[in-house]
């Protein structure tokens, strides 16, 4: 193998390598923007659920101090 050709060769597996870890490193970035996303919609849904309580609970009362006004 001429000088050149492992030059280029040890240029290519080194820009290889650094590709990989990229994609390995893009790879983990989605992973963590998931996790945050699936955060994200738990959170939502207790806030969701904690208004639809705190809504009956208005509604209750309500009927509750229109009975009383009978």
């Amino acid at each position: 193998m001429k000088p050149l050709q492992a030059a280029a060769l040890g240029a290519l597996l080194a820009l290889a390598g650094c590709g990989l870890d990229s994609a390995g490193s893009a790879a983990t970035g989605a992973a963590i923007k998931k996790q945050e996303l699936e955060s994200g919609k738990n959170a939502l849904r207790q806030a969701q659920e904690k208004i639809d309580a705190a809504g009956k609970q208005v509604e209750a009362s309500s009927k509750a101090a229109e009975d009383a006004d009978k």
